[in-house]
C-alpha cells in the first residue's frame, strides 16, 4: 500500500514538472544564473506576464508550444517552456527543444564576416569579386516600361515580365550583402529568375552553388534601395568565410564561434541521437495550425547556408545573443572587439530601410550589418530600448539585444505569422523595475 501511495505521489510530481512552465535557472555555462530576478532589476510576479502572454497564443490554437528565456546583467533571469512539442503526441515542450532558426542565421554569418574583417582578411568595402571572380560584371534587370502583368487563375503565378538588363554601376561588396542593398535576389523578379537561371541545389556545396548566383541579373542598382535577400546573399558571404578563410562554413561557425560560446546544439543537421528534440512545425491556415514538413533546404548535409540553414535551442542562441551585449566576449572569451559589436548594430542604410516585406520607409528603424536597428523606439513603436538590435526566423524565432538595459531575450516558436514577437517584448520589457 505504502509503495502504490508513493508511486502515485511521483507520478503526480512527474506530471507537474513536465507540463508546468516553471522557471529554472543555469541557462548555459556563458550565462550564470540569477537566483532570483530581483537580483537584476526585474520583477518576479511581473516577469509571469511571459507565461501568460504565451499561454494566450496557445489557448487561441495559434501556437503548440514555445521556450522563452531573459537574461539582464549577464544573467538569466527567466527561462521556460510552454505548450508542447508536438500536438499529435501532447508532449511537453522541452527547454532544450531544438528549432529551425531560419533567418536568425544571419546574425551569426553577419558575426563570422565581422570576425574576418577584424582579421584583416576582409573589407566591408571589398567588392564580392575579389572572393569570387564571377561576380565581376554583374547586370541589372529592368522591366519593359509599360508592361502590364497579365491575368492569371488563383494559386497561378503571372509568367516573368518583360525585362532587359543594363551593367550595374559598381561591383556589390561585402557591406552590401550584409545589408540587403545589393540587389542579389532581392525581389520577385531576381527570386524567380534566379530559379531559372541558377536553381538551389542543397545536394551540392556552396561552393558549386553560389558562383552560378553571378548570372541572376540584380533587382536593383547597388546600394541604391533596400530590399530583402531572402538566402542569396548571406549564402554568398558564407561562401566567402570559407575562401577567406580556408575552412567550410560549418566548420569555421563550429571552430570560432559554436565551441567557444558553448552552442552544443547548433548546426546545420540535427543528428539522429538528438531528433527526438525537434519541435514540430505549424503552418496557420483557415482551420487553425496544421503540421508542416521541414522544408528541403534544410535537409541537407553539404550545403551550409548562413542566410537560413541553422538549426538550434533557445539556451544556445542566448550564449550567443549575451556575447553580443558584452560586446562582443562571453565566459573570458573575445570573440569581437566593443567597437566591431557597435559597428555592426549602427544603422548603414540610411533612410532606405523599408522591413521585410514592409515596402515602404519604417519609422525610427535602421539596419545595420545583418540586424534591424532601433533607432527611435518612440517612432518605430517598439518597448525595446532604442539602440536595440535583433532579427527574427521565417519560421516564428525571434531575439534581441539592448545595450541600454543589458538585456536579452530569446523567443523560440514553429509557427509563422502569429505576431507574438512584440507582445513577448512587451512583457520582458515590462518586467524591468530599476
Amino acid at each position: 500500500m505504502t509503495k502504490t501511495i508513493l508511486s502515485t505521489c511521483l507520478a503526480a510530481l512527474l506530471l507537474v514538472a513536465t507540463s508546468s512552465p516553471v522557471t529554472t535557472f543555469g541557462a548555459g555555462s556563458g550565462i550564470p544564473a540569477a537566483s532570483k530576478p530581483e537580483e537584476v532589476g526585474l520583477s518576479s510576479e511581473r516577469l509571469s506576464r511571459i507565461h501568460e502572454t504565451v499561454q494566450r497564443y496557445l489557448d487561441s490554437g495559434q501556437l503548440a508550444g514555445a521556450v522563452t528565456l531573459v537574461a539582464r546583467r549577464g544573467r538569466v533571469a527567466s527561462f521556460e517552456a510552454h505548450g508542447v512539442m508536438d500536438l499529435d503526441s501532447k508532449t511537453p515542450m522541452r527547454k532544450d527543444a531544438i528549432f529551425r532558426i531560419a533567418s536568425m542565421s544571419k546574425p551569426v554569418t553577419g558575426v563570422a564576416i565581422m570576425m574576418l574583417m577584424e582579421e584583416g582578411k576582409v573589407r566591408l568595402t571589398d567588392p564580392v569579386s575579389r572572393f569570387i571572380p564571377e561576380f565581376k560584371e554583374l547586370k541589372v534587370a529592368v522591366i519593359k516600361p509599360g508592361y502590364v502583368a497579365p491575368q492569371v487563375p488563383a494559386g497561378q503565378r503571372p509568367p516573368i515580365p518583360d525585362y532587359y538588363t543594363v551593367p550595374a554601376n559598381r561591383e556589390i561588396t561585402i557591406r552590401d550583402l550584409l545589408t540587403h542593398t545589393s540587389g542579389l535576389e532581392s525581389g520577385n523578379l531576381g527570386n524567380r529568375l534566379g530559379d531559372r537561371i541558377a536553381p538551389r541545389d542543397v545536394s551540392r556545396t556552396l561552393g558549386d552553388q553560389i558562383p552560378k548566383l553571378a548570372e541572376v541579373p540584380l533587382d536593383f542598382q547597388p546600394g541604391s534601395q533596400w530590399t530583402y535577400s531572402l538566402l542569396a546573399g548571406m549564402d554568398t558571404l558564407s561562401r566567402i568565410v570559407e575562401i577567406a578563410s580556408g575552412q567550410t562554413y560549418d566548420a569555421f561557425l563550429k571552430q570560432r564561434l559554436f565551441d567557444p560560446l558553448g552552442m552544443k546544439d547548433t548546426a546545420f543537421f540535427v543528428p539522429a541521437d538528438k531528433a527526438s528534440r525537434v519541435a514540430g512545425l505549424y503552418n496557420r491556415t483557415p482551420r487553425g495550425i496544421e503540421k508542416g514538413e521541414t522544408p528541403s533546404w534544410l535537409a541537407t548535409k553539404t550545403f551550409f547556408s548562413g542566410g537560413g540553414g541553422l538549426w538550434s535551442t533557445a539556451e544556445d542562441y542566448a550564449q550567443f545573443a549575451q556575447m553580443l551585449v558584452n560586446g562582443g566576449e562571453l565566459n573570458g572569451r573575445r570573440l569581437l572587439s566593443p567597437r566591431t559589436v557597435a559597428l555592426m548594430s549602427s544603422n548603414h542604410v540610411g533612410d532606405l530601410y523599408t522591413g521585410a516585406g514592409a515596402g515602404s520607409r519604417v519609422q525610427g528603424m535602421g539596419f545595420g550589418l545583418s540586424m534591424e536597428v532601433v533607432l527611435d523606439a518612440v517612432k518605430a513603436n517598439r518597448r525595446t530600448s532604442t539602440g536595440s538590435f535583433g532579427w527574427d526566423g521565417a519560421f516564428g524565432t525571434h531575439f534581441w539585444v539592448d545595450p541600454t538595459e543589458h538585456l536579452i531575450g530569446v523567443l523560440m516558436v514553429q509557427t509563422p505569422g502569429t505576431g507574438i514577437t512584440r507582445d513577448f517584448e512587451n512583457a520582458v520589457m515590462q518586467a524591468i523595475v530599476d
